[in-house]
Parts: C-alpha cells; sequence; structure tokens
C-alpha cells in the first residue's frame, strides 16, 4: 500500500483487507473511494502501519531528511536549557510557556540547531516575520526561506507567517520534519487550526506567554502538543533562581496509560464528588473511613491508588530519569519516587544504589559515605528526607512522584541542596502532563520558593 500528500492530508492507496480502526486519524472517504487521514498523523500512521508488519510505500516522506550542517548554537539561560530539554524529553512536541522577553525564541532556535532538519515557524505578523528571518540567518549555515510579506522564498528552513502557510500548506505541508508556532495561543479554537492539521512535521514546537484556556489548550494538545514548560514572571524575578534551577518536565502519558488513568480518575472522582456534596466540609479521612463501608467506595478507593501508582512512574518518566542521569554524569543525584516499588524499579533499570526502610542502618550509612566521597554518584528513594539523613553535597534533584507532605518534602530538597561555593544546583520535577499532578507540582514549586528564600 501507498501513502502519499495530497492537499494538506495523507491518503492510503491500496490497503489490505483488514480493519484499519488500529491507524490513527484515518477516515474513509467516499468521495474518491480512499482512506485519507489530516497530515499531521503522518508520522503517528507510519509507525502504527509499520508495527503491524504491513508493507508501506511512504512516498510523503520516502527517506529521512539529510541534516543540515552544523548551526551557530546560541548560548542558553538555564531556564532556558531546561525548557528545551523539557520539550526534548516529551517526544520533541509540546508547549513551552515563559513570560514575555525571557528568550522563547531563543529556546526554539536552539531546537532548530540540534535538529539540523527541515522546519516551518510559523508567526502572526510581519514584524514577528522579519524579526525572525533576521535571528535564523545569523545562526542557520543556509539561507533562511520566507514566506509573506510580499516573498515567497522556499528554505530547508523557512519562516512564513501564518496567513502565507495557511495558503501555501496544501502544497508544501509534506516539506518540514520541525515545525515551531510562535504565539501559539492563537490557535486551538479556530480555522487557523487547519493549517497546523496540513502540515506532517513530526516535531512540534508552540511558544506563548499567554497559554489559552482549557478548551484550546486542549485541542493544542493533539495539534502541537501539552505543556511541557512553564514558568511565570514571578519565578524568574528577584532571587529565586540566585542559587538552584527548577525544571519542570510535563510528560504526556502513553495512550494505554491515558486510558488506564482516565478510567480510575473517573471511577474515584464520581464517587468523590457525590460524597463531597453530601457531607460539605468533609475531610478525606471522613471520605475513606465512610468508603470502605461500602463495595463502591472501596472501588473508588482502589482505583484512586492505581492512578497514583501510575502517574507516578510512566514510560516518559523511566525514559526522562536515564536522560537525566546522562546529562549528568559528574553530578552528585537524589531521585525522588513516590513509593519504594518505584524506587525498586528505577534502580533496577539506571543500576542506581536505592535507600528504603528496608535498608539495614549499617548499609545505609555505608552507601551514604561512598555518595559523599564520589564512588556512588546517585541514590533512589521515596524516604531518604523522612528518615533525616543529610547529603549536603548533592546537586541534583530529581522528582519523580510525590509524597503526603508536599511541603516538608521541597522544604528538605531544598535544604539537601544547599550549594557551595561557585555551585549551582538543579531540581527536576518530572509532572504527567493532564493529570492531578500538574496542580501538585504547583505547589510543590510555591514551596520549594518558601524553602529557598527562608535559606538565603
Amino acid at each position: 500500500m501507498r501513502l502519499s500528500f495530497e492537499h494538506g492530508t495523507v491518503v492510503l492507496s491500496d490497503p489490505p483487507d483488514l480493519d484499519l480502526g488500529f491507524a490513527p486519524g484515518l477516515m474513509w472517504d467516499p468521495r474518491v473511494s480512499l482512506w485519507r487521514a489530516p497530515a499531521r498523523f503522518h508520522a503517528d500512521l507510519v509507525r502504527a502501519l509499520r508495527a503491524k508488519k504491513l508493507p508501506l510505500d511512504d512516498r510523503v516522506r520516502p527517506r529521512p531528511s539529510p541534516r543540515m550542517p552544523e548551526w551557530n548554537v546560541p548560548d542558553l539561560r538555564p531556564y532556558q536549557a531546561g525548557a528545551l530539554f523539557a520539550w526534548a524529553v516529551a517526544d520533541r512536541r509540546g508547549l513551552v510557556v515563559l513570560p514575555t522577553g525571557a528568550g522563547k525564541t531563543r529556546v526554539a532556535v536552539a531546537a532548530l540547531a540540534e535538529l539540523r532538519l527541515p522546519a516551518l515557524i510559523v508567526v502572526p505578523t510581519r514584524a514577528l516575520l522579519a524579526q525572525w528571518h533576521a535571528e535564523l540567518s545569523r545562526v542557520c549555515p543556509e539561507p533562511v526561506g520566507i514566506w509573506g510579506d510580499g516573498e515567497r522564498v522556499n528554505g530547508t528552513v523557512t519562516v512564513a507567517t501564518f496567513e502565507s502557510a495557511y495558503r501555501l500548506m496544501p502544497e508544501l505541508g509534506s516539506r518540514f520534519d520541525v515545525l515551531v508556532v510562535d504565539e501559539v495561543h492563537h490557535f486551538g479554537l479556530g480555522a487557523r487550526d487547519e493549517l497546523l492539521e496540513m502540515c506532517v512535521a513530526k516535531h512540534r514546537l508552540g511558544l506563548t506567554a499567554t497559554p489559552p484556556d482549557t478548551v484550546a489548550l486542549a485541542r493544542l494538545e493533539g495539534l502541537i502538543g501539552p505543556v511541557v514548560y512553564e514558568l511565570g514572571v514571578g519565578d524568574l524575578a528577584g532571587t529565586y533562581l540566585a542559587d538552584f534551577d527548577l525544571v519542570e518536565l510535563r510528560l504526556p502519558l502513553d495512550p494505554d496509560e491515558r486510558v488506564k488513568y482516565r478510567l480510575d480518575h473517573e471511577r474515584f472522582a464520581e464517587v468523590y464528588r457525590r460524597f463531597m456534596q453530601q457531607h460539605v466540609g468533609a475531610s478525606w479521612q471522613d471520605f475513606t473511613s465512610i468508603a470502605m463501608q461500602s463495595v463502591e467506595g472501596r472501588a473508588a478507593l482502589a482505583a484512586w491508588r492505581r492512578s497514583r501508582r501510575l502517574v507516578g512512574l510512566t514510560r516518559k518518566k523511566l525514559g526522562a530519569v536515564h536522560e537525566i542521569l546522562e546529562r549528568h554524569r559528574q553530578s552528585k543525584v537524589l531521585i525522588f519516587t513516590a513509593d519504594n516499588d518505584a524506587a525498586y524499579a528505577i534502580a533496577k533499570r539506571e543500576l542506581v544504589m536505592p535507600i528504603t526502610c528496608e535498608i539495614r542502618r549499617r548499609e545505609r550509612s555505608r552507601v551514604l559515605s561512598a555518595f559523599r566521597q564520589g564512588s556512588i554518584r546517585a541514590l533512589v528513594s521515596s524516604q531518604v528526607l523522612n528518615e533525616g539523613l543529610d547529603v549536603p553535597d548533592a546537586d541534583v534533584a530529581v522528582i519523580v512522584g510525590g509524597t503526603r507532605g508536599e511541603r516538608e518534602h521541597v522544604q528538605r530538597i531544598g535544604r539537601l541542596l544547599r550549594p557551595g561555593p561557585g555551585k549551582r544546583a538543579t531540581v527536576y520535577e518530572l509532572v504527567s502532563a493532564g493529570t492531578r499532578e500538574v496542580m501538585q507540582s504547583r505547589e510543590r514549586r510555591r514551596g520549594l520558593a518558601a524553602a529557598h528564600a527562608a535559606l538565603v
């Protein structure tokens, strides 16, 4: 069978005689008796068809794009590097939210410089068109194309206004591997969304200082990806970044994880909502006590526990831990999980030492001594802080999952990561996008800011 690009869609010709319900985005087009999908599904469609070991002639992107020569990579501030890293570990799909003047353009340029693949950058105005073209021309080793303001010049890297890109996508939407959308809050509810539908680019980055509302954000999650990194003015002001950097990585759930989480979350939320309506002002302890007295209540609590375990250590989180350990090979790293099972899973996968309540005191002392001396460079635990262990020379922390006492947890992280002279520490928050962890991460951020203020 053959995949081809046609007017902003991908068309599947000569499919085998089987149910294609597994193929993302495909719909039957009775006008031409062919299967068709929006172009944005191209990469997912190819992956799904090849996973079934079906013969496929991909004429949309028939071979991997050759990489351009090395770019002049811009220097990044710590939070900009954090945003780029967050986007990379989220499969290079997602939104970066930074305040005006914080350098969102530089993050995107660094992403393009890292990939060196055919890319389209779309912007809302002619003024931004000229600004982006000038910035890209300084760092890109090839002439930069431009669509808009009376010009139509193609390049391996091309910058376009929204309107020009919208007009040309049916013709040229198959040329790019990377799509960057500046001021992405303009999308999500309007006719312009079709621009994003008609581009085959696998890697997608949206930039904004003002994320849209919930409905538009949900739509953008499909078109670009979830919010993978977000800082506000308060996060970058004053002395908050003086001694350590906070890097929040928002990681999407895999499709099967998303289904399991949604089912368990909805099962719990419905029972909890009805309870709170009938018992205004009741505590969590009140709910658990009464829930244990009924079959429905026990099922709701079991669903809640399953959802907690799932988001506590997803596949994307495991992958992110690996990338962070690789990124900080010369650092001393503490990894914090929500429970011992997650700690042991990371310890087994990454061959790092777990510190749990099951490790005896003599063994703990030996391990912590080796950590301080540098012969062990990483530890993983769900309870090391609660046991009052002091590891003053750690300079990287990875929060994989939360605990019951979030404020105490982050305050202790602030104490453990107290930098020495000339040292800058880093705290990574791994957050499962679209789950309760997003709200909890905001609470942890406020607690971490308070802890830092107390230290300085």
